[in-house]
């Protein structure tokens, strides 16, 4: 099957959660599915969230959860629990490293092509992938309490200072400012679009500075995460997210990257981990390894 036809034909998808409902962006296109959100896990009792987990799992065959490290641990506990009492290597959890709003776009853009014929383990795989080609940061009224992106002394003084104001790339790689109209942040070297919240702070540097700067192609503004005050330490941002948006170019993407069998569940995956049961590929004298049996109902 060539690669038009893998985007144009929808199929039964595998199921894209998240951890609040602030996560789940609007649909970027009339492909991009609807997320699961698996709100409130750590508030509910135990076997409601893990029967909840087991009906997404019977009912899509897979489930995918993204989620950022600013997620409260005991979410992040319960989401482990649930998988482990379920036995199942068809839940795959998948902690990322973006911010809340890189969080939210990366699960957006898995939502875009969980209607393509991606197999579970390619779609779960590509997580790993767009992440890098995704720009994160924000405009932050103080780095005082910043630990997740490397704050030199200077700047932690000046963040004491009344009006300093400091744009943060976070995603791919690390990067601070103070921000003004004659400074910017390094962006990335093909088109993209840029998604905007607003937090506690009143400023058009982002875009009126830094979005005409990284010549993106469109601008869209949603609602600030409830994460996004604990991940960047402060309330007073506005967080940042550049990424891009075409289904057609994601796919190919995913689809250019050489595909293998995990030797451990036996599922079809790109990169040098299966999301789904965690296992990496065997050493080169090791290869003969023979595939583990399948989870019961796979």
């Amino acid at each position: 099957m060539g690669r038009a036809a893998g985007i144009g034909e929808l199929r039964v998808p595998t199921a894209i959660a998240v951890t609040g409902a602030d996560l789940a962006l609007p649909p970027q296109d009339e492909r991009t599915l609807p997320a699961t959100v698996l709100d409130g896990l750590d508030s509910r009792p135990l076997d409601q969230a893990v029967a909840d987990v087991q009906a997404l799992v019977e009912q899509y065959g897979h489930l995918v959860v993204v989620y950022s490290r600013a997620v409260p641990p005991a979410v992040e506990q319960r989401l482990h629990t649930a998988r482990s009492l379920l036995e199942s290597d068809r839940v795959a959890l998948f902690r990322s490293d973006l911010p809340p709003l890189g969080v939210a776009v990366l699960a957006r853009q898995l939502r875009q092509l969980a209607s393509c014929d991606l197999s579970p383990g390619v779609l779960a795989s590509a997580g790993r992938l767009l992440t890098h080609y995704i720009h994160a940061g924000a405009l932050l009224g103080s780095v005082a309490r910043l630990d997740r992106v490397p704050v030199g002394l200077t700047s932690h003084a000046r963040s004491w200072m009344p009006g300093s104001q400091f744009g943060v790339l976070a995603h791919p790689q690390p990067h601070l400012v103070k921000a003004s109209p004659e400074t910017t942040l390094p962006g990335p070297e093909f088109g993209t679009w840029m998604l905007v919240a607003r937090g506690q702070l009143g400023s058009d540097w982002v875009t009126d500075t830094l979005a005409p700067a990284w010549k993106t192609q469109g601008l869209r503004e949603t609602e600030l995460p409830a994460e996004s005050a604990t991940w960047w330490g402060t309330g007073k941002l506005i967080e940042f997210c550049a990424y891009l948006p075409d289904l057609s170019v994601l796919y190919q993407l995913v689809t250019s990257v050489r595909q293998s069998v995990c030797h451990w569940c036996g599922i079809d995956v790109i990169g040098d981990r299966c999301v789904f049961c965690s296992a990496t590929p065997p050493p080169a004298h090791d290869t003969a390894r023979p595939v583990r049996a399948l989870t019961a109902g796979r």
